[in-house]
């Protein structure tokens, strides 16, 4: 693997994680209710839980999928489904130092499961097995390069949109703002599961 590819990797790593998504909007709506150290847990849970993802597809975790497309199918909806309810939780979401605030941010558990029901984390991870691996190469080696990349790259993605969020939440110190910007949170995540679902 060459240092061009590894570079071109790692561009679309870049671009592949601080897009908006699922995981981001989630971040974003932690910051501005829970603050960025009680998100800690669910920005771990990603950069952790993706790259793992990432090897587990690389080295052929991806194929059952092409063997018993039914399967991929059924994890498509029952992802969309949690997501649903990801944005009902998030839409009702009050801050935590409001005292009967409801939510809580998600575990770390809970994050890195999240990965394998999350319809963009499946689109990133089998574009970049499927693009940058080769048929004559180590295939060992090339997914190790393209983990390690998206590993790099997750912490600064997850926190900057954690930290936006807890920029937002400063802003939004009115209850009444703050319900509102989470009732738009929620409707983005909504709005993010429409192109998968809408591509069959």
């Amino acid at each position: 693997m060459t240092l061009t590819l590894i570079f071109a990797i790692f561009l679309f790593a870049v671009s592949a994680t601080f897009t908006p998504g699922p995981n981001n909007v989630m971040l974003t709506a932690s910051g501005a209710n829970f603050g960025f150290r009680k998100t800690m847990p669910h920005i771990s849970g990603i950069c952790i839980g993706f790259p793992v993802m990432v090897a587990a597809i690389g080295l052929g975790f991806g194929l059952v999928f092409e063997k018993y497309p039914l399967l991929h199918l059924v994890l498509k909806y029952v992802g969309a489904a949690y997501l649903l309810w990801l944005s009902w939780k998030i839409m009702t979401t009050r801050r935590a130092e409001e005292g009967n605030g409801q939510g809580r941010p998600l575990t770390f558990l809970q994050a890195a499961a999240f990965q394998w029901v999350n319809p963009k984390a499946w689109i990133m991870a089998v574009s970049a097995v499927s693009t940058y691996t080769s048929v004559q190469g180590n295939v060992f080696f090339e997914v190790a390069i393209i983990t390690a990349l998206f590993a790099s790259v997750s912490f600064p993605s997850a926190s900057t949109w954690t930290l936006i969020g807890v920029g937002l939440g400063r802003v939004l110190n009115d209850p009444g703002k703050l319900k509102i910007f989470n009732i738009v949170m929620g409707l983005l995540l909504v709005a993010s599961i429409v192109p998968i679902l809408w591509a069959g």
